[in-house]
């Protein structure tokens, strides 16, 4: 049971609510899903009960924020709202990872996050101030909680960064990286939920003839970056390319 006042959005909400519970209680509605589904070559695909194990594609990215978790609150003593609000904008930042690039066109720098999924855009938020700077003993309870978000954000995207660089040895000769691939530009200082996206403009070889450098394109302009200072994002090159972009013998 929820008791609130009368207000109009609380209202509306009841109605909306009940509509839909109503919907799904519809055998005609449950059908049409059924038949959506269907058409769409769409199927359902349980793992066992009780077994995270079996789930360790999406499991992984939970661990590694839990790990960060835990080393960053460490003896904090935060109350249940604090809680539930770091939780909230935690899931935030973990839906607001790039997956793979929108399109092949080397103009688009849109990705597709799993925000696309929950709200059809990719999830951002307004850059707040850091407090690294000041004493914990002079913020108060908000401040403190946008600061252990931020230490959070930092830790585990330099983690899931370094996770888009697979180092292992080339078998034959290849590029590592090509013009028009969208990239990630490494940025320290990025606030949480933000990141930075290029295309590769030209390619700068050495000596080995191996790109090191390359130019890169942004929506604020060109940067010329290391190789190591850039990632590919997963499933736009065939496996074999992926492996190769981060290839110690390339630089």
């Amino acid at each position: 049971m929820i008791e609130c006042d009368n207000a109009k959005n609380f209202k509306g909400a009841t109605r909306e609510l009940a509509q839909l519970r109503a919907q799904f209680y519809n055998q005609q509605h449950q059908a049409s899903i059924i038949d959506q589904c269907a058409d769409d070559g769409t199927e359902f695909k349980f793992i066992p009960p009780r077994s995270p194990n079996f789930g360790g594609l999406w499991e992984a990215a939970v661990k590694s924020f839990k790990k960060h978790l835990r080393s960053t609150i460490g003896n904090s003593i935060l109350s249940q709202d604090e809680f539930v609000t770091l939780l909230a904008r935690i899931e935030a930042c973990l839906n607001s990872r790039p997956l793979t690039p929108m399109s092949a066109d080397p103009n688009d720098l849109e990705v597709l996050t799993p925000g696309h999924f929950l709200v059809h855009r990719p999830l951002t938020s307004f850059p707040e101030p850091s407090f690294s700077e000041l004493p914990t003993n002079r913020l108060d309870r908000w401040q403190q909680n946008q600061e252990l978000l931020r230490r959070i954000w930092k830790r585990w995207s330099i983690d899931y960064l370094s996770g888009l660089q697979p180092r292992t040895r080339w078998t034959q000769q290849r590029d590592n990286v090509n013009v028009g691939t969208l990239v990630l530009l490494k940025d320290d200082n990025l606030p949480p939920l933000k990141w930075r996206y290029g295309r590769i403009l030209r390619v700068c070889r050495g000596a080995d003839n191996h790109i090191r450098v390359v130019v890169v394109r942004t929506a604020d302009g060109e940067y010329t970056r290391s190789i190591s200072k850039i990632c590919v994002l997963p499933i736009h090159h065939p496996a074999s390319d992926v492996a190769a972009v981060d290839n110690p013998n390339s630089r």
